[in-house]
């Protein structure tokens, strides 16, 4: 699956709706009237800015910080920041250099996780095709659809909270990203194309111990692994390419399933912390005229005795007539902070609010 380009959101406005593949959901819409994010979000603030655009972040497990990628004004590619909540300017954890993404605390919040790409034995070359085709769409006023590159130099590294790097932990043939941490610190989940399309691993925190949870056609990515350390959730689009879905596997490789079977996208699963519940984005594709609205979704799920996983009825988070994507919780369960483009500029940004919702 190298050099392949996945369109995971069209940041657009339009219809939406979500379901389980086992409790279908009425169609949403952009809300036209009062919006129900008055019940379902308290204190909206954004925390992100100066950059072109910022998201994907993750807390410190204090709660006290969060970790993200952001562009930065004079670079074309993604770095890794990180910022505390109480204030203060963003620190630069990654190199400067290369696409970056996915950083993630260690569990005693003394190390960062991240994947980057600045080993390219070529960069310089990279950076360069990069700012000529920016600087193009500039000019002729195009906005690309977001798409993310699967660069085959992307190696995971471990660096301490100033940025040093303290070990790479992955040196493999292609693209190894989107990792994080087991709860108990003791694993990372992660996304590598080493075997020449894209699957879910597991290794040991210190990189040793890899081994395959996946192997379907297509692309298996974005994994968490629970918080009682027994199941990952991930998105696949190995149904329809680039038309993700929902699935869990057991951490032993078995018991796959699949959560969510729409005529759309739904990616960018996250587990509450204490709570039987999933959180993610998605949005209906159903209507090539139609622009897709991503919004965020949750549902509670359950696990019977015979080990089957279930999702149960999908509610609603946001309504926002724009992106909202890559949702996850606050280590207490009580903030959620995504990405979005309800900036001002309507450049994706980080936000963060209470959450209200009583996910039934």
């Amino acid at each position: 699956m190298k050099n392949r380009l996945l369109s995971l959101v069209t940041l657009l406005v339009g219809l939406t709706s979500v379901h389980t593949s086992v409790v279908a959901q009425p169609p949403g819409v952009a809300s036209s009237g009062p919006s129900i994010e008055a019940k379902t979000l308290g204190n909206i603030k954004q925390l992100t800015s100066g950059f072109v655009k910022a998201g994907e972040g993750y807390f410190s497990p204090d709660g006290k910080q969060i970790v993200y990628q952001a562009q930065p004004l004079d670079y074309p590619f993604y770095q890794i920041f990180r910022q505390s909540l109480d204030g203060g300017r963003p620190l630069q954890i990654s190199t400067g250099r290369g696409r970056t993404t996915c950083s993630y605390f260690s569990i005693d919040g003394t190390k960062i996780l991240f994947a980057s790409s600045h080993l390219d034995p070529a960069i310089d070359a990279t950076e360069a095709a990069e700012r000529k085709q920016q600087e193009e769409d500039k000019k002729s006023g195009v906005r690309r659809r977001y798409k993310w590159d699967f660069d085959p130099y992307t190696e995971m590294f471990e660096a301490d909270l100033d940025g040093k790097i303290l070990k790479q932990l992955t040196n493999e043939k292609g693209y190894d990203a989107e990792g994080a941490y087991s709860k108990d610190g003791k694993l990372i989940a992660f996304c590598s194309d080493r075997d020449g399309d894209a699957d879910l691993y597991v290794m040991n925190s210190d990189g040793t111990g890899v081994r395959q949870l996946t192997n379907a056609p297509g692309y298996d990515g974005g994994p968490f692994i629970s918080p009682d350390g027994k199941w990952v959730v991930f998105r696949s689009d190995r149904k329809e390419k680039d038309m993700l879905q929902l699935f869990v596997i057991g951490i032993d490789g078995k018991n796959e399933t699949q959560l969510t079977d729409t005529n759309g996208v739904n990616w960018g699963p996250y587990w509450h912390p204490s709570e039987p519940i999933i959180i993610w984005s998605g949005a209906d594709h159903s209507d090539p005229t139609a622009r897709p609205n991503y919004d965020l979704w949750a549902a509670r799920y359950e696990i019977a005795s015979d080990g089957k996983f279930k999702l149960g009825t999908t509610q609603r988070v946001t309504d926002f007539a724009g992106a909202d994507v890559l949702p996850v919780f606050s280590p207490d369960g009580k903030k959620l902070m995504w990405t979005s483009t309800r900036s001002d500029d309507h450049s994706s940004q980080l936000f963060l609010a209470d959450f209200l919702l009583e996910v039934k």
